[in-house]
């Protein structure tokens, strides 16, 4: 089997070329070339020494995962016949997807290759940019790139920045997490005698100077906390400063039992949000919502029993276990076979109770733990088999409750108001509708309408006791027109 020989022709020009290599090169007799465009074989041509590139390939195909694919296939075939040097930009392993492929196929047993290094576009970069990568960089693909793989905290390096197609998706890709006129430097031909760095706002990064395959954008790390507020750690770091011995007196007292009824209210706040269609104030409220995660996982950190990284190992694991159709080799056809799958996951890793019932009841709220019942027992048909059974039980629950108020005590009223409100939201659970989310419109559209009978009577002498009911009456009726022309 002949060998591969993987040379990098570095980052610069033929004067920074190691002499060793400069030579390997002059005397090759197969040389091949990922791409004519690079400074060092411009002068090698000049000196007469001949090689094959790769450019055609690149316009066979539209990504670059097949160019690239393509050859490494076709470099692994000729070596089949003959030994092959294969020289790319920079050093081979470094941003040099080609070369990984080759690597793949020796560890098949489909080649044999000899990797010799070249300077890495890195050093000249690090050079020209002065800054220290002790500090902390991230070597990104442009072709490739999320805004979740960025570290706004460190140097960002982009490569692959090759046209302004390419530069246009980096822009919109970091604007997802910096501010639009954030500085970031356009480097080209680095550590050659060809080098350009030009600084620019964000905005302007695919309009600002002409790029190519020897281009690299570099960002800065964010070191202002403003300038990261679209990162998750530095949320993160907010709460941890809020809770420390540094921080807010208010949040260092709270404890998981303390905040449960700002969640409660959050999630309330949310839902009224969603129902009312307002993308910004779902946002805002999703905000608040997740800001009580991120204090009960300060607080279990704080305390050493937990931290979030344990939050999202567990509903991450969950997630991936409970979606076999998504995460493995399960085939669903339709939406209630998922749930199905999700009910015997669930119950495979749940421990066996002494009741249908446990693990059913919502402190936060009687309504739902009240739901939760009757759809348990209606599972193993504790249930009428439709809602004119519920009805006719409403009717006999609603005549005890009136008949206990005649002449009943306290005790048995309540008793009995408990009755028939249990009965009612079993209707609403035959006619799937939510008895919470009920109470939550009904609670508001009651807030919404006094709030205009408080207005009408503030326009008059702004003393209730100065209207009778009917007129007071009158006031909520035209809330209620008006509530009805809105909708």
């Amino acid at each position: 089997m002949n060998t591969i020989h993987v040379i990098g022709l570095g980052a610069g020009d033929l004067d920074q070329l190691p002499l060793g290599v400069y030579k390997k090169l002059k005397q090759a007799a197969n040389l091949y070339v990922r791409t004519n465009d690079h400074p060092v074989l411009k002068e090698l041509a000049a000196e007469g020494v001949e090689f094959t590139s790769f450019d055609a390939v690149y316009e066979k195909h539209d990504t670059f995962a097949p160019v690239y694919a393509e050859i490494a296939d076709t470099l692994v075939a000729l070596a089949k016949e003959q030994s092959v040097i294969y020289a790319v930009p920079g050093h081979p392993l470094v941003a040099e997807q080609t070369v990984q492929n080759l690597i793949k196929a020796e560890e098949a047993g489909s080649c044999q290759l000899s990797i010799e290094g070249g300077h890495s576009f890195l050093d000249a970069l690090f050079g020209a940019l002065r800054i220290d990568p002790i500090e902390g960089f991230q070597l990104l693909d442009g072709t490739e790139m999320k805004s979740d793989h960025v570290n706004m905290t460190q140097h960002i390096l982009i490569a692959q920045v090759y046209d302004s197609f390419s530069a246009s998706e980096v822009k919109l890709t970091l604007m997802e997490k910096y501010p639009e006129d954030y500085p970031v430097t356009i480097v080209t031909a680095a550590g050659s005698a060809d080098e350009v760095l030009r600084t620019v706002p964000l905005y302007e990064l695919d309009r600002a100077a002409e790029v190519n395959n020897l281009t690299t954008v570099y960002v800065p790390p964010a070191k202002d906390q403003l300038d990261r507020l679209k990162e998750w750690q530095t949320f993160r770091s907010i709460v941890a400063q809020l809770r420390s011995p540094e921080g807010c007196p208010w949040d260092r007292e709270q404890t998981h039992e303390s905040l449960r009824p700002y969640l409660l209210e959050e999630a309330h706040e949310l839902l009224q949000a969603i129902e009312e269609q307002d993308d910004a104030a779902i946002a805002e409220e999703l905000g608040d919502v997740l800001l009580q995660v991120f204090l009960h996982a300060q607080i279990g950190q704080d305390n050493g029993y937990f931290q979030l990284e344990d939050v999202l190992s567990a509903v991450s694991s969950k997630m991936i276990r409970r979606h076999p159709h998504v995460f493995g080799d399960v085939e669903v056809d339709n939406a209630d076979e998922v749930v199905a799958n999700w009910q015997a996951i669930k119950a495979q890793e749940k421990p066996a109770v002494g009741s249908i019932l446990d693990d059913q009841e919502r402190f936060s709220s009687s309504l739902i733990t009240s739901y939760n019942y009757q759809k348990k027992a209606a599972k193993v048909g504790f249930s009428w088999s439709d809602a004119d059974g519920a009805w006719v039980k409403f009717q006999e629950e609603l005549q005890e409750f009136q008949a206990e108020l005649a002449k009943g005590s306290t005790d048995r009223q309540l008793d009995e108001l408990g009755d028939l409100l249990f009965t009612l939201v079993n209707i609403a659970r035959f006619y799937e509708l939510s008895p919470e989310q009920a109470m939550v419109h009904a609670n508001r559209k009651f807030q919404q309408r006094f709030r205009h009978v408080e207005k009408r009577v503030n326009e008059g002498t702004g003393n209730f006791s100065d209207y009778s009911l009917e007129q007071l009456d009158q006031f909520w009726n035209e809330a209620k027109a008006m509530a009805r022309k809105e909708d």
